[in-house]
């Protein structure tokens, strides 16, 4: 708990005002606090569970995207002024795939949505066709055992070769240089075309023959009804633009803050502590403004906190930090957590309950300060275990695959 002075009084006491920036958030309506709770990240404490199911989560997610994909039509359709429309119809759209891709599909491939093979298993395959991403058999095999095993991590990662390959970062990388790189990234036509071509590819090689026959089916009919009604341009607008370069810039932001890298050094690689050590949770928001500030700074910083909020922590939340990624830290501890659908008060009890020998959970607050966290830490990482000249030796995974999430 941080203590401020306000202006020295008689007989007056300091005033104690939280440090946690959660905390700080209840001095607001009491009406706020539950949507702040989704919004930030992080419960408060006794606040109860909202009784979230999968199904809920898989329901909101696709009706996101027919929601944005109105949302666009209608703004396309309209012409002129509406077209402003199609900022938020992509923003819609794009959040449901994300929601669907980083929460549902991750879900199915732990086997872990219903927790039974079948449904999870078309879920899964009905989502890769969708988006045209990794194929659902070879994401659940490589995820499972080269991101959650002991490989976690390690060259054999599919996170660490994105970074290494698709990004170009490197231990002893300044900070800045990556974030250069890094923006670089994501207004480049090469990347975005490169990055395209490899979801293509991933999602066609060794995919079930059911994805391949409705990624065909759908695309096909899409882009054939398109051509023959002359709304093909439509088509491109309202879908392909969050599905293909604003799907792969929330990727890329994405991947930079999923986990850090370990420390130079490190001993004991199969200790709680470590792997505990290698993934934060991700809060969203800044502390409110002190209530003993003068009137006139009180209401810039109530401004400026306003304007953070809307222009900066509500875009990360909402089209980078989707749905459970917010506390990713709470999946590695716990894969097969059957509450993982309440994901933000299952945490927030593991991380209050105090289990013996379980580490203590870390937090970062803001994706650009949770960015710059992992970058710090790929450039104090060893360049020797985190060579790219060894990743040939030490895995199989093709190079175009190290763009997936």
């Amino acid at each position: 708990m941080a203590v401020i002075n306000r202006q020295p009084l008689s007989h007056a006491l300091p005033v104690v005002e939280p440090s946690d920036p959660r905390q700080s958030m209840t001095a607001l309506p009491a009406f706020l606090q539950y949507p702040l709770t989704i919004f930030t990240g992080k419960a408060l404490p006794g606040q109860p569970s909202p009784g979230w199911t999968p199904t809920f989560h898989l329901v909101t997610a696709t009706a996101s995207m027919a929601a944005g994909v109105l949302v666009s039509t209608l703004g396309l359709a309209l012409g002129g002024v509406f077209l402003l429309l199609l900022l938020p119809g992509w923003a819609i759209t794009l959040h449901g795939m994300r929601n669907l891709r980083m929460m549902i599909y991750h879900q199915c491939s732990h086997r872990n949505m219903y927790r039974r093979r079948g449904p999870d298993r078309f879920i899964g395959h009905a989502i890769s066709s969708l988006l045209i991403i990794q194929n659902f058999q070879r994401y659940s095999r490589e995820h499972v055992s080269d991101h959650h095993a002991l490989d976690h991590m390690t060259l054999k990662d599919p996170t660490v070769q994105a970074f290494l390959v698709s990004l170009g970062m490197s231990p002893r990388m300044s900070r800045r240089r990556m974030w250069r790189r890094l923006l670089g990234k994501l207004v480049s036509p090469r990347f975005h075309f490169a990055f395209a071509l490899s979801r293509v590819r991933s999602f066609w090689h060794e995919s079930a023959r059911s994805e391949k026959v409705s990624a065909l089916a759908l695309y096909g009919t899409a882009v054939t009804a398109g051509v023959l009604t002359g709304t093909w341009q439509a088509l491109l607008v309202v879908w392909f633009v969050p599905l293909v370069p604003l799907f792969q810039i929330s990727n890329t932001l994405r991947l930079c803050v999923k986990h850090t890298f370990p420390e130079p050094g490190v001993q004991d690689r199969r200790s709680r502590a470590y792997f505990a050590s290698l993934t934060n949770a991700i809060f969203i928001g800044d502390r409110v403004p002190s209530a003993g500030l003068p009137a006139g700074r009180r209401a810039l910083a109530w401004t400026r906190w306003t304007l953070r909020l809307l222009f900066v922590h509500a875009p990360s939340r909402y089209l980078v930090l989707t749905g459970d990624t917010v506390v990713h830290d709470y999946h590695h501890r716990q894969p097969r957590s059957t509450d993982w659908s309440n994901y933000i008060f299952a945490r927030h009890q593991d991380a209050t309950a105090g289990a013996p020998n379980q580490p203590p959970y870390h937090e970062v607050w803001g994706l650009i300060p949770a960015i710059s966290h992992v970058f710090d830490s790929l450039a104090a990482a060893d360049p020797q275990e985190f060579d790219l000249d060894r990743l040939q030796s030490v895995s199989k995974r093709e190079l175009f695959a190290a763009f997936d999430d």
